[in-house]
């Protein structure tokens, strides 16, 4: 047992910390002072400000949108490019995938985009 224990001493050195000073600095520069942290009391950059001062955060599509992307992000149902939102929808009911009925009726209501997420991305 400690031959092995010696074994593993040597296949496992460790590196003694050097008490001279010719140790290198690091070269990564340290954080700017003025940077925005989390709970920092600096104010938010221009392009995440709204025109009527409040913070822009909210995305350009609504609830339905919502969750025809999320729709789209489900490989469940199957590859989402190169064919419309309905037409994949079509084709996971075909093929037994039970895809959500409140997509098919948002997709035939008309008032929504057909294409996926993905297309004319990828």
């Amino acid at each position: 047992m400690a031959t092995t224990s010696k074994n593993m001493n040597v296949f496992y050195r460790q590196k003694k910390k050097s008490t001279t000073s010719t140790e290198k600095k690091s070269t990564k520069s340290p954080s700017p002072k003025h940077s925005a942290t989390f709970g920092s009391d600096i104010t938010q950059p221009p392009a995440l400000v709204s025109h009527g001062g409040s913070l822009d955060l909210k995305d350009d599509f609504d609830e339905q949108e919502q969750a025809l992307r999320q729709f789209d992000m489900n490989m469940a149902y199957g590859p989402c490019v190169g064919i419309t939102r309905l037409d994949r929808w079509e084709r996971a009911q075909r093929m037994g995938l039970n895809p959500p009925k409140e997509i098919e009726s948002l997709l035939k209501g008309g008032k929504v985009k057909l294409e996926s997420l993905f297309d004319g991305r990828v």
